[in-house]
């Protein structure tokens, strides 16, 4: 057995040499002074803010503010006039999601829900959920391949927090309406993003269903962010744990939810509106 002999120069050479660990950055988004004009109208002007990883983040504000094309402009879906999104992954480098495909951002681990349920309703509730496992995939694994063992005791585990694991084998379009909300956040959650965004999940929901969107919603944000876009002022206060009031395509104001709430301003230009 023979040995290598270095010097003490050669040795801390090769040590400098060693990549480093890259640290874990508190902030999974920052929003970089975005701002989106359309024909001479600004939808949104030199918005500016961080989301904080595995926190509940809400953007909230009247119609018009500017809280969905603050969305569009995170997934890609609507370019900004100026500014830039730039997605912390763990432990990996910074990635600018502005002018990226759609697709790639999705693939990157950023889902998103869209107020309307949008899951196959003629498929079971576990058919819904092996399909979503498969995005991304080639066309021949998601056609031929069935998932693996692990795979689908990772829908099971998934299916078990949003409460929907003992209806499996239902057909989606049977399931009552907050349990088709809860089906698609599932589809989201199971493809293991980093970020979730949904655009008002309690959005036609009785109270019951309303506290268990959040209770879930809680439940996941150990796992991933979740960004929110809601109307609800009691949904807020049950889980939020930073607000952001959009009016007028810029930041009123952020902070803690009984902070900004509290606050008359926000009282005037928002909920003196009867909160939408």
């Amino acid at each position: 057995m023979s040995y290598e002999i270095v010097s003490k120069e050669e040795l801390h050479a090769k040590i400098e040499k060693v990549e480093p660990v890259k640290q874990l950055s508190p902030y999974v988004l920052e929003i970089d002074h975005i701002s989106v004009c359309f024909d001479g109208f600004y939808a949104l002007t030199d918005v500016h803010t961080k989301v904080k990883r595995n926190d509940i983040h809400f953007f909230i504000g009247p119609n018009g503010a500017g809280k969905t094309t603050l969305l569009d402009i995170i997934c890609s879906k609507t370019k900004p006039t100026s500014g830039s999104v730039i997605f912390h992954p763990m432990y990996k480098d910074p990635v600018i999601l502005t002018g990226m495909k759609e697709y790639k951002i999705v693939w990157l681990g950023i889902g998103r829900k869209f107020q309307v349920p949008s899951v196959f309703i003629n498929l079971t509730v576990e058919e819904n959920m092996v399909l979503s496992l498969k995005k991304g995939k080639r066309i021949v694994d998601t056609i031929l391949r069935k998932p693996y063992k692990e795979e689908m005791d990772h829908i099971e585990e998934t299916l078990q927090k949003v409460g929907l694991a003992d209806k499996r084998n239902w057909r989606a379009g049977s399931l009552a309406h907050g349990e088709k909300q809860w089906l698609e956040i599932a589809m989201q959650l199971v493809q293991k993003p980093e970020v979730i965004m949904l655009d008002e999940p309690a959005a036609g929901m009785g109270k019951p269903e309303t506290f268990k969107t959040g209770e879930i919603l809680k439940e996941i944000k150990k796992e991933c962010t979740v960004i929110v876009i809601e109307h609800d002022m009691d949904f807020v206060k049950q889980i939020a744990d930073k607000v952001t009031v959009l009016h007028e395509g810029k930041i009123l104001m952020e902070g803690g939810v009984i902070e900004v709430l509290a606050d008359p301003t926000v009282q005037k230009v928002y909920l003196g509106r009867g909160g939408e």
